[in-house]
C-alpha cells in the first residue's frame, strides 16, 4: 500500500517529477538492460533443456502419493464414509426386518421366489445407493485433478488406480457389516461356505455398482448428466437380470445382453 501511494500520479504531481523518466535515465535501467541481453543469449556450452520423463516422480511413487492421497480424503470425509456405513446399518436392519426368517420358509415355490427377492432387493438397493452417492465425490476431486496433473504431478493412471483401490477397503468394510446382519436376519444356513459364498457376491455387487457410478461421473459434464445416465442403465441392468423376466422368456434375440448383466451374475450366485 505504501509503494502504491508514494507512486502514484498524485505523488508526482506534489514532488513535480515524472517517475518514469527518472527510471530510463538511471543507472538502474542500463545495468538491467545490459543483463537483460547477457540473459537473452545462451552461453557457447549450454544445452537445451531437456527431461527424461515428463513427470518427476516414477509411475509408482505418483500410485503411491495418489492412494494415500485418497486416503486422507476418504478419512477427512466423515460426510461420505461414515454416513455411507451408517445409512447401510439402517438399511440392513430394515431389510431384516421386512424379510425376517424368510430363509426358514421352503416349504413352496413361492417361498423360494420370496427367499431369491430378498437377497435380490437387498443387494440392489445398496448398489444403486452406492453408484449414486459416489458421483458427487468423484465430481470434487475431478477438478482438484485437473489442477494436480496440469501442475506435472502425476499422471491420469495412477489417480484412477488409486480411486479404484481406496474403494476396496471401505466397500469390504461395508459388504461384511450389511451382509452377516441382512443374512443372520434372513434366517439363511449358517455353513462356512454359503457365508463366504453371500458375502462374496455382496462384496463384488457392491463394487461393480460403485465403480459404475465412478465411470458415469468419468465420462460425463456434471453430476446430472452421470446421474441419469447411470440410472437409465440401473433400470435395464434389473430388467435383464432374469428375475423379472426369466431367462427362458426373454426373446432370443436379446439373451446375449443377459450374460453381459451383472446383476444376473449377482441373482445367480446368491
Amino acid at each position: 500500500t505504501w509503494m502504491l501511494e508514494v507512486t502514484s500520479a498524485g505523488s508526482e504531481t506534489n514532488l513535480k517529477v515524472n517517475f518514469t523518466d527518472v527510471y530510463n535515465n538511471s543507472e538502474l535501467n542500463r545495468r538491467n538492460k545490459q543483463l537483460i541481453q547477457q540473459l537473452s543469449a545462451p552461453s557457447q556450452d549450454s544445452k537445451d533443456l531437456h527431461f527424461d520423463a515428463q513427470y518427476s516422480q516414477t509411475f509408482m511413487a505418483q500410485c503411491v502419493a495418489c492412494l494415500w492421497k485418497q486416503h486422507l480424503s476418504y478419512w477427512r470425509n466423515t460426510s461420505y464414509t461414515a454416513v455411507r456405513l451408517l445409512f447401510t446399518i439402517m438399511t440392513a436392519l430394515l431389510f431384516g426386518l421386512i424379510f425376517w426368517d424368510v430363509g426358514l420358509k421352503r416349504k413352496k415355490e413361492q417361498d423360494l421366489f420370496n427367499a431369491i427377492g430378498s437377497m435380490y432387493a437387498a443387494v440392489t438397493f445398496i448398489g444403486v445407493v452406492n453408484g449414486a452417492s459416489v458421483q458427487p465425490i468423484v465430481a470434487i476431486e475431478r477438478t482438484v485433478f485437473y489442477r494436480e496433473r496440469a501442475a506435472g504431478m502425476y499422471s491420469a493412471l495412477p489417480y484412477s488406480l488409486a480411486q479404484v483401490i481406496i474403494e476396496l477397503l471401505h466397500i469390504l468394510v461395508q459388504a461384511l457389516v450389511y451382509g452377516i446382519i441382512v443374512y443372520a436376519m434372513m434366517g439363511f444356513e449358517w455353513t462356512t461356505s454359503k457365508v463366504l459364498w453371500n458375502l462374496f457376491f455382496t462384496y463384488f455387487s457392491f463394487l461393480y455398482y460403485t465403480y459404475y457410478g465412478m465411470m458415469t461421473m468419468a465420462i460425463t459434464p456434471n453430476p446430472h448428466v452421470a446421474g441419469i445416465l447411470s440410472t437409465s442403465f440401473y433400470a435395464i441392468w434389473c430388467l435383464f437380470s432374469g428375475f423379472i423376466i426369466p431367462l427362458s422368456r426373454i426373446p432370443i434375440w436379446w439373451k446375449w445382453y443377459y450374460w453381459m448383466c451383472p446383476v444376473a451374475w449377482t441373482l445367480y450366485g446368491l
